[in-house]
């Protein structure tokens, strides 16, 4: 006889009903007095699902890596570089969303779970291993159906899928491909061909060309029939009814990703942009689900990049305010989801030499992320092995950081750098010319705790600038930290609350009534 299973939900649904017979078989004058109550709590679940209006548009944000520091880092941030230094709270447009849920994290493997198992919870509902995407743990065997299939299969709502990093990253290959590794590019590349979703943006595969025996995934995309575009001016000319499209952003940065938004140029296209492009082409009368990442505020905590983090979370604020103003002009039909799929880097608000005082405004002398400042500038002191002193003019024009013995040093203020703090810097600069970044397995213990992976000199720049701030990191990698969920629009009530991350999919299920 086959056996069947019982899902935790409904096991819990069953236990609820049996507790309640249970209490009307010992009880039955406290049953019977109750009975109006649960007759009336039945009722009102039975209507909720009769009678509850669907979502007909469906945004669903990711800050990956995004925990409430990383929120907090920036709302403090913003609020006190635009009040002259002022202890002021700013508020992001998703911090005003009338409900918020406290989420937990883990995966099927560990307590500090990595982007590929965290975001399969949630758009299928199902934990599995780190490092696996949409597949069950252990054998890896079966495939998992996520939300976004769902939807496109059976409701018709057309689907869009966007993020700051590759586009076949982790986060989000979960919503439309099922591999036992995420590092299975090129496959992820021809699920996101097959999955027949009218919309992609982001950054550029991975391994685009696979092992160069087929065709490349641009070519795989345009061969089911998507619109390949690769310019911002070719991205700007789509109309609505383009048809499926995948854009892959001009300006390209570390790893073939989309720059940090510090790093931005002027006018140089990023996440709001796309989002708005994706509310354009995917608005039809019968609906859309659009999943947003905003990658690179992981790939920043995972370098202690506090103001690449910051800037990035600001970004991803302009970005939800798009769809806000979309749930304006249809707020009955609307939903709006911002969440996080883990923490990263462990951020905290606080630092052991600033005490009970923080010094945000110093991280506004930041004028680039680590990642260009290694390929503006730490690349050519490696290749012309320039001096200490001299590199260190840089670091005071993009960082503020300035030697005791620059003749701006009486005007410095915080940023003037202590005898201490110039001896952690020359070390890792003279450990970067000397190696450079290295794994984990080649280090010593110590230069790993100092520098991770990441070029010494530009890790000794973040952490110096950080803690001059009152902001620190404990780790390079991701943590066990619960992450906020925060809700607006038709059916937001219902994510309320702490609950595990593998509930998103089975309240956007019961919401849109997809099976």
């Amino acid at each position: 006889m086959k056996e069947h299973k019982m899902s935790r939900r409904s096991f819990l649904k069953v236990g609820a009903v049996a507790s309640a017979a249970g209490l009307m078989t010992a009880a039955p004058v406290a049953a019977n007095a109750a009975a109006p109550a649960a007759s009336t709590a039945a009722d009102e679940e039975n209507c909720f699902g009769l009678f509850q209006k669907k979502p007909k548009y469906i945004f669903l944000f990711i800050g990956d890596g995004m925990g409430t520091a990383q929120i907090q880092s920036a709302r403090f941030y913003q609020g006190t570089v635009t009040n002259n230094g002022a202890i002021t709270e700013a508020e992001l447009s998703f911090t005003q969303f009338p409900e918020v849920g406290s989420v937990t994290t883990y995966d099927s493997t560990s307590f500090c779970p990595d982007s590929a198992s965290t975001a399969t919870s949630i758009a299928s509902g199902q934990k599995t291993e780190s490092g696996v995407i949409n597949m069950c743990p252990w054998t890896r065997d079966v495939p998992y159906e996520t939300i976004a299939e769902k939807l496109h299969k059976q409701k018709g709502y057309k689907v869009g899928i966007v993020s700051t990093v590759n586009i076949d990253h982790a986060t989000p290959a979960a919503f439309y491909a099922h591999q036992k590794t995420r590092k299975n590019y090129y496959q992820i590349g021809v699920e996101l061909a097959n999955s027949g979703f009218e919309y992609f943006a982001g950054g550029e595969f991975q391994k685009v060309n696979g092992d160069g025996t087929g065709p490349n995934n641009h070519e795989v995309a345009a061969q089911a029939g998507y619109n390949v575009v690769t310019t911002q001016a070719g991205a700007a000319a789509l109309k609505a009814g383009a048809g499926k499209t995948l854009i892959i952003a001009e300006n390209l940065a570390d790893g073939k990703a989309m720059n940090y938004a510090m790093d931005a140029a002027p006018g140089e296209w990023q996440l709001t942009d796309y989002v708005r492009k994706g509310i354009e082409l995917l608005d039809n009368s019968n609906g859309f689900f659009m999943m947003v990442e905003s990658g690179k505020i992981d790939w920043a905590c995972h370098a202690n990049d506090a103001a690449a983090s910051i800037h990035d979370v600001i970004e991803m604020h302009n970005a939800v305010q798009a769809a806000v103003e979309f749930y304006a002009q249809h707020p009955d039909d609307t939903l709006i989801l911002v969440t996080a799929d883990h923490e990263t880097g462990g951020l905290g608000i606080g630092y052991k030499t600033t005490n009970y005082d923080t010094f945000l405004t110093n991280l506004a002398h930041q004028k680039m992320s680590y990642a260009k400042f290694d390929s503006t500038y730490v690349n050519n002191y490696v290749r012309d092995q320039t001096p200490f002193e001299t590199a260190m003019q840089d670091v005071k024009a993009n960082f503020g950081l300035t030697l005791p013995t620059d003749p701006d040093a009486a005007n410095a203020g915080k940023l003037l750098l202590t005898d201490y703090e110039v001896e952690n810097l020359r070390t890792a600069y003279e450990r970067t010319l000397k190696v450079g970044s290295s794994s984990q397995s080649k280090m010593s213990q110590q230069d790993y705790e100092l520098y991770g992976t990441y070029i010494p000199f530009s890790m000794a720049i973040c952490h110096t600038i950080n803690h001059k701030s009152g902001v620190d990191h404990t780790t390079y990698a991701h943590t066990g930290a619960m992450v906020n969920l925060y809700a607006r629009g038709q059916g937001a009530d219902k994510f309320r609350g702490v609950y595990d991350n593998t509930e998103i999919f089975h309240k956007l299920a019961e919401l849109t009534d997809v099976q």
